[in-house]
Order: structure tokens, then C-alpha cells, then sequence
């Protein structure tokens, strides 16, 4: 299965070869072995990236899980102004040209927030990459009141974002979204309602990887709960 964001350049690759490949084939000479092996690299680069296996989708709705395949560079504490209006856990995940490049939604809930910053093209793993470059800004709310921000990052290979959700949207956990093209980083900013499970070094799928889990509010407990704690 391949990605719908990748279906027209999949096709204009495809028509590219089979146009190539018959010119190709009308030289007499051994080059024509060499080229035709760099067009078969070439257009089996390009459908290997836009590949998109079918993932199932998580039943805890307490679990937040990985918005891209990669591998997370860094976790650390920083001050969310736009959305969370507060202090959280980011979580950056670098996506490396072999990786999966299709996006998830990382939490069940509404979509509240989504703006998008035109901007730079610093290498992905860059620290100011997610101020400076161009990115696109996701806020989705919890049913139990939680909120979570994701942002898809552009890299220097990567110069396009494509999304397909909008403000108002109620979203799944392990949904597809999205895609960033050819290399990029995905940021989660998680409060501290929620319990990291992820560490830095681990290699993330979208939609299974567990990052984290929303805590049980005192309000949650049930009287069964509270019997067994007397």
C-alpha cells in the first residue's frame, strides 16, 4: 500500500522510467546496463518511501502513541506557549529517508488547535529546527480534559508538509494525518498528566510505539477502587 500524498509523483516516477527505460533501450552499447540500473534504483527509492502499511489502531484511550517512525533524538522539559500554555515533556523523533514518512495521530480527541509556520529548512536534527523552520502545529483535547501538542517539522530534505485534518475534527489514536517528504522530525510536547514510557536512543513505529499514559485523575476513581484502598 502506498501513501495518497504520494500517489502523483509515484505515477509521474513510473511514467518517467517506462519513458527513460525505452529510450534506454535503444543504445547499443554498455552504458545502457548502467542506466538502467540507476532507473530501477531511482523508482524503487521512491515507491519504498511512499510505502504505508496498515497499522491497527490502539483500544487503550489512555495511551499516547508515536506520531512517526524514527528515532527519538531527544526528551526534555520546555515551556509550551501557543497551546498547552504551559510547561511539558517534548519528545523529538528524527525520520530518517528509510523511515516511514506517513504521520499518526498520537491521542483520541478533539482538534483543537492547527496553524501553520512558513519558515526554514535547517537539517532536522537541528535544535533551533523547530522554531526557525517551516512547520505545521497540532493541539488535540483528551476526553478526560488533557491536552497534548504535535508539530510536523520540515528538515533540509524535507520541503513540504502535507495534512489532511482540520480545527473542530475529532481524531483517533494511530490515525493516519499526514506526511512530511523526505526526511524530517516530529515533535510531541506532553504535560505531566502524562507518564513517559519512551526513552532517547528508542526507535519508534507510528501508531504502536507507546510514548506515554494519561494518569487516572482522583476524580476518575471509582468507589470500587477507593473500597479496596480502605
Amino acid at each position: 500500500m502506498f501513501a495518497k500524498e504520494g500517489h502523483t509523483t509515484i505515477v509521474i516516477t513510473l511514467v518517467s522510467a517506462l519513458v527513460l527505460g525505452g529510450l534506454t533501450s535503444m543504445i547499443d552499447h554498455w552504458i545502457a546496463y548502467i542506466l538502467f540500473a540507476v532507473i530501477g534504483i531511482v523508482t524503487g527509492l521512491i515507491l519504498y518511501f511512499f510505502r504505508d502499511p496498515d497499522r491497527p489502531l490502539p483500544h487503550d484511550n489512555r495511551q499516547i502513541v508515536a506520531p512517526a517512525d524514527g528515532k527519538v533524538i531527544e526528551i526534555k522539559e520546555v515551556e509550551e506557549p501557543e497551546y498547552l500554555e504551559g510547561k511539558g515533556t517534548q519528545i523529538s523523533i528524527f525520520l530518517s529517508i528509510l523511515d516511514v514518512h506517513v504521520n499518526r495521530i498520537p491521542m483520541s480527541g478533539t482538534l483543537e488547535y492547527l496553524k501553520y509556520h512558513p519558515g526554514e529548512y535547517l537539517v532536522a536534527w537541528h535544535e533551533k529546527s523547530s522554531e526557525l523552520n517551516e512547520r505545521a502545529d497540532f493541539g488535540v483535547k483528551h476526553e478526560s480534559g488533557l491536552k497534548i501538542f504535535f508539530r510536523q517539522i520540515t528538515g533540509f530534505l524535507a520541503r513540504r508538509i502535507v495534512y489532511h485534518v482540520g480545527e473542530g475534527d475529532y481524531v483517533r489514536a494511530g490515525e493516519r494525518f499526514g506526511m512530511m517528504k523526505f526526511g524530517s522530525r516530529m515533535d510531541i510536547i506532553l504535560p505531566e498528566e502524562v507518564d513517559i514510557t519512551i526513552n532517547e536512543g528508542d526507535h519508534t513505529t507510528g501508531g504502536e510505539s507507546i510514548l506515554g499514559r494519561i494518569q487516572k485523575q482522583k476524580n476518575e476513581i471509582s468507589d470500587t477502587e477507593e473500597k479496596a484502598k480502605v
